[in-house]
């Protein structure tokens, strides 16, 4: 299904399908750009449910701030963030992008995302414990640049739809959006989150809802999922 030579949509179109279908989707839910990056390292192995309570536990705790966060005692951000899963793991990468964010930008995430696109891009991929997929989260929903998210959703759907670029890769997959797409990042940010919603809903990895599919007719999977 890697193939790309019976493409049926094109990737404007499969935005317009999807949009039709779900309507606007009003992501990422954040009060801050930096609430954006914490949780974007946060959701990282684990659902966004549980990010929204440790996202809950930091905020009733006065904490979701750079300069408080760096003041938390290690043991004690540990118990805010467990819900989120692999919390020692968690801890240690957040006090590093706080830390950098202090020593390199006066601990405001506006001011890292002032650099252009790429720049700000290549200081994120710098920081051990953030991958391509949590930085352009924080690029696009934490400083609205035009830097498309990729993840397990987008691979699921371009697979199934005969769309995957080469061999699949993240770079592959993004630069496929990047490439075809207008640089806007509110057309960005509601692909990404239509991308999601569909995959959650219908394009199921196991049993998908193949006869609610608004890409039905589209579709060359749809016959290895009927019964």
């Amino acid at each position: 299904m890697s193939s790309t030579a019976n493409r049926t949509l094109d990737i404007r179109q499969l935005y317009d399908l999807l949009r039709a279908h779900f309507g606007h989707q009003n992501w990422w839910p954040a009060d801050t750009p930096f609430e954006t990056a914490i949780g974007a390292i946060l959701t990282q192995n684990t659902a966004w449910s549980n990010v929204e309570k440790a996202i809950a536990n930091l905020k009733q705790a006065n904490v979701l701030d750079c300069s408080s966060m760096l003041k938390l005692p290690t043991g004690k951000l540990e118990e805010l963030i467990r819900p989120s899963g692999f919390f020692r793991q968690k801890t240690e990468r957040l006090q590093l992008f706080c830390r950098h964010l202090a020593k390199h930008h006066g601990g405001e995430l506006e001011n890292l995302m002032t650099q252009d696109t790429d720049s700000a891009r290549k200081e994120l991929l710098s920081l051990r414990g953030i991958g391509p997929e949590t930085a352009d989260s924080i690029l696009l929903y934490g400083g609205g640049h035009a830097s498309f998210v990729v993840d397990a959703y987008t691979r699921r759907l371009l697979d199934r739809l005969g769309l995957l670029p080469g061999k699949g890769s993240y770079e592959e997959m993004r630069n496929l959006f990047m490439r075809l797409l207008p640089p806007e990042p509110e057309l960005f940010n509601e692909y990404h989150a239509l991308i999601v919603s569909h995959c959650k809903e219908i394009c199921r990895k196991r049993k998908p809802t193949c006869d609610s599919c608004p890409l039905m007719a589209n579709c060359p999977s749809r016959e290895a999922f009927s019964t």
